[in-house]
């Protein structure tokens, strides 16, 4: 039996090193180290060398073809697809590294989770899920190893069918998918894959990270992985570089940099512990997840040093081996030099390429029940690993504390989230806790949630709250910081940045909101508890900053997706932020931006005021909307109290007016399909907050254009609404300037009601006030009104 595997099979060889190292776990079993016989293993041995053959061929079919055909026999030209796709370079490489992936989950008696970096390389997985029958529940009785599953397959694979509903019609994606059985991430995002694997697996879980070294360039931070990796609340985590040297039209940076030698070298300085393996062998993929877990589990026994010098596999290998046009430039989405289709010379190559790589039915079921031992092993098959049925319970939400001597209600939003936070995490210990965190985590008032849970570094420095294992993930990159909270999904998360900076983190945030989105429709909702991203020294209190700090673009991004998923919430005093924290932790699988303040406001709303204001997503704040002839609507901080200052002044004058606060403004948006539509609120409740017929005021944080867009259903025209906002006017400013720079003043508001009602009412702006709204007089005279405190709000 051994030397049917050492042969190879198909454009499959193995190295003399790769037997050798074959050999070392041969002689594994035979001492009882693993979880076959010896004669069990070099059936699996020969058993993935048939599969990573048999996937390859359905790759490249995927890719071309509209059927299969079992007996061998070659393609005709109607055969083929008129328009082929497919990304098979890659896909011809990441067969081979799931085949060997599966081997060693057999080898092993463990079932590892996987992920994807380059998750347009889907075709493989699919098609190696699709001949092992390990495919995900929409994908069952469609899929299989008959020609019939198997022609499905290759002709729902870019076919763009679509529902009448304007949903894909078929099971199966260009990228992973909720469809792809065992798939976490999309990874079309490319980069962010390398970011969030350490952070994903809990102790006692295995994850194997597939990475591409065109992908290596896209996020920094991917190198830092030694910093965050702890034996004691991480799980094994391997990364797998598969090195085929091209991205789309060129050269990778690695491979202009020096290849494998200089990969290298870069990994050993950044502290891991290189392992090559060869990239066109999938038993060297099985050898090498094998032995780098080895070198992990010493480290895990030791609990140290730190940082850990991690395992790092490297599989140098040619992009589209086992099929021609590999190494070419057109290896990345479709290697033959010409369409089958339509011509004759691709026709030949296409059927001898697929020739070379054909497994025979009988040999391909034989090598497949060799693999499926998982019964045997008593373990889930890979679509059902840990990490992707990961069902996470609610957490305890302490209530809220109340005020006394000693503990005074905060006056300012972000030190109520830092106390509530901090409470929650006490009140669930068994919970893993990451914050992510840029920079300033102090200086963003929160001093409790750093002193708790401290910097996670190497070196601890004396005197400051930093520990090796702190939960305070660190450094001055958004992009890094946020993939330690959205890798966790086993755990408890938060991110804090400044509102400008965090639109760095638009990328990864919306990678997660698309998936888990598509997870619910397909009814099956995500199981990891939502992660709340809050953004704070916004728009308008960093002023005193340039304008690179003004800036609400990532809520503005946010409120265009689906807002069941992704919610922003605005917050405008202790009482609202704090329970915007506790309504976004009692949800799954959501992306919460909270926008707060973190000088410190005047409170507005008593703690049940603000369990309402977010449970309806608005609340009426003075005023009474039955008897207005102006609705103010404030969405804001900040915004909030320049309303109440404009009611002030109207209502001092005689002209009835009301002041709404919306906290979350997707709540009023027109629910664009069933889901959102659900979350959104009825014609009955925005009519009785925002009654028909009635001029309104717009106040808000962000551009104008973009609320107003949102908000269409309170708008009755252009001569019932105006909107103030930010008109991308910045410079170096207090909030004063920053609210006149942008024509969002108490007067500009009253100016807007004035024009809408069409009177000028005498009296209601002096004449150096109106004098400076129209930019003839001293901005300054605006600032006079004293702070707004609603007297009959609770502390």
């Amino acid at each position: 039996m051994q030397a049917s595997w050492r042969g190879g099979c198909g454009v499959i060889t193995h190295s003399d090193e790769t037997q050798q190292r074959l050999q070392d776990i041969l002689l594994s079993a035979e001492r009882g180290k693993l979880a076959l016989t010896q004669a069990e293993l070099s059936g699996v041995f020969s058993a993935t060398d048939r599969l990573a053959n048999a996937a390859m061929w359905l790759v490249a079919h995927m890719a071309y073809a509209r059927r299969v055909d079992l007996s061998g026999a070659p393609l005709e030209a109607e055969d083929f697809k008129p328009a082929p796709e497919g990304h098979m370079g890659g896909s011809l490489n990441m067969a081979v590294a799931f085949a060997g992936y599966l081997a060693a989950n057999a080898l092993s008696g463990h079932t590892r989770a996987w992920t994807l970096g380059q998750g347009h390389c889907v075709a493989a997985i699919e098609a190696v899920n699709t001949l092992t029958g390990d495919v995900s529940e929409d994908q069952r009785g469609r899929y299989d190893r008959t020609e019939a599953g198997l022609t499905a397959l290759v002709r729902d694979f870019y076919s763009y069918a679509i529902t009448p509903e304007g949903r894909p019609a078929v099971p199966l994606g260009s990228h992973v998918n909720p469809h792809t059985a065992g798939g976490l991430s999309e990874g079309g995002y490319l980069g962010f894959t390398s970011l969030q694997y350490i952070h994903m697996p809990l102790p006692g879980e295995r994850l194997v990270a597939f990475l591409s070294d065109g992908a290596f360039e896209e996020q920094r931070g991917s190198d830092w992985a030694p910093r965050w990796w702890r034996a004691g609340d991480s799980g094994l985590a391997i990364p797998v570089m598969v090195l085929n040297g091209r991205r789309i039209e060129q050269r990778t940076q690695i491979s202009q940099e020096g290849g494998l030698d200089w990969l290298v070298k870069h990994l050993e300085l950044s502290g891991f512990d290189p392992i090559i393996v060869d990239g066109h062998d999938p038993l060297s993929y099985a050898w090498g997840i094998l032995d780098a877990e080895a070198r992990l589990a010493k480290i895990v026994e030791s609990d140290g040093p730190y940082p850990a010098r991690l395992p790092y596999l490297i599989a140098p290998c040619i992009k589209g081996f086992g099929f021609p046009g590999a190494g070419s430039n057109r290896a990345h989405n479709l290697p033959l030099d010409g369409n089958p289709h339509t011509d004759a010379a691709a026709r030949l190559a296409f059927n001898d390429g697929a020739r070379a790589l054909f497994t025979p039915p009988d040999e391909l079921d034989d090598a497949i029940q060799r693999l499926g031992v998982h019964a045997v092993q008593d373990r889930p098959r890979e679509s059902r690993n840990a990490l992707a049925v990961r069902k996470v319970a609610s957490p305890v939400l302490p209530a809220s504390t109340a005020p006394s001597d000693r503990a005074p209600a905060p006056k300012c939003a972000m030190d109520a989230i830092d106390r509530c936070f901090s409470e929650i995490v006490r009140a669930n210990p068994h919970l893993r806790v990451r914050v992510a965190n840029p920079d300033e985590l102090r200086s963003n008032h929160m001093p409790l949630t750093l002193e708790m849970l401290k910097h996670r570094v190497n070196a601890p420095e004396a005197g400051t709250p930093e520990d090796i294992y702190g939960s305070v993930i660190t450094a001055l990159n958004e992009e890094a910081v946020i993939a330690a909270a959205l890798g966790n999904k086993g755990g408890l998360n938060l991110a804090v940045s400044y509102e400008a900076f965090a639109m760095k983190m638009l990328g990864a945030l919306r990678q997660e909101i698309i998936f888990a989105r598509r997870q619910k429709e397909l009814g099956r909702p995500p199981g990891w508890i939502s992660v709340p991203v809050i953004a704070t020294s916004h728009t308008w209190e960093n002023a005193k900053n340039e304008q690179s700090h003004q800036d609400p673009t990532l809520p503005e991004a946010l409120l265009g997706e689906m807002s069941d998923t992704a919610r922003v919430i605005f917050p405008v005093d202790a009482s609202s932020a704090a329970e915007a924290l506790r309504a976004v932790y009692r949800g799954h699988g959501e992306i919460a931006c909270l926008v707060t303040p973190k000088r410190d406001v005047p409170a507005l709303l008593s703690a049940s005021e603000a369990v309402s204001a977010l449970e309806s997503g608005a609340i009426h704040i003075a005023g009474d909307a039955a008897s207005a002839r102006i609705q103010l609507v404030a969405v804001g901080a900040y915004q909030a109290h320049e309303a109440l200052r404009a009611y002030d002044r109207l209502t001092e004058h005689g002209v009835a007016a009301c002041v709404t606060l919306i906290l979350e403004p997707g709540r009023f948006r027109s629910g664009r399909d069933p889901l959102e539509q659900a979350f959104t609120a009825t014609d009955k409740a925005l009519h009785e907050l925002f009654p028909v017929n009635l001029a309104r005021v717009l106040l808000t944080h962000t551009r104008p254009e973009p609320m107003t867009g949102l908000l269409r259903r309170l708008d009755g025209g252009p001569d019932q609404l105006r909107a103030l906002g930010y008109i991308s006017h910045g410079g170096t400013f207090d909030v004063s300037g920053m609210l006149f720079a942008n024509r969002c003043t108490w007067a500009h508001a009253i100016d807007a009601a004035m024009t809408l009602l069409g009177e000028a009412f005498p009296g209601v702006l002096s004449k150096d006030e109106r004098a400076a709204i129209e930019g003839r007089g001293d901005p300054s005279v605006l600032q006079s009104l004293k702070p707004i405190q609603r007297e009959e709000t609770a502390p």
